[in-house]
């Protein structure tokens, strides 16, 4: 898919560098941050400038291509626009799950009915140990863990 083709990205200058930004962003399977994104081009683009490459993860931001999610306090990681969903990170590894839309609904539904609450938007970040991390380090299923 090319940035032209990208959802939302109608009336985006079309450049290289934005193409070469979004086709490392799709290599790297989307929630990447700029370094990520920067590390994989300089292997195919020895000497991408880094700036070039903020300047493009903006411009893809603006034009709705992408989106630009802040993941419990680190980096700013960046994935192709598909729809909305929400997120949740293993404080461990890292890893990040896709919360299912279903759930978020039922969420906001509640809100709705019990509150007379009317989402406009609906950001959700769970933060926990993913079931690799709490075996390996011993937790138990249930309950919850302790930051690390």
């Amino acid at each position: 898919m090319s940035v032209a083709s990208a959802p939302l990205a109608k009336g985006m200058r079309h450049t290289r560098q934005r193409q070469a930004v979004w086709e490392a962003v799709l290599r790297l399977g989307g929630h990447c941050t700029a370094e990520e994104i920067a590390a994989e081009l300089e292997k195919s683009s020895p000497g991408f400038p880094r700036s070039t490459v903020y300047r493009a993860l903006d411009a893809l931001t603006s034009s709705g291509a992408l989106h630009a999610v802040r993941l419990g306090e680190g980096a700013v990681h960046y994935e192709p626009a598909t729809g909305e969903h929400q997120h949740a990170v293993c404080q461990v590894c890292n890893g990040i799950l896709h919360i299912e839309h279903d759930l978020v609904r039922e969420l906001e539904d509640q809100l709705e009915s019990l509150h007379r609450f009317h989402t406009v938007r609906t950001e959700v970040l769970v933060v926990g140990v993913c079931d690799a991390c709490a075996r390996a380090r011993g937790h138990s299923r249930g309950g919850r863990h302790r930051p690390l």
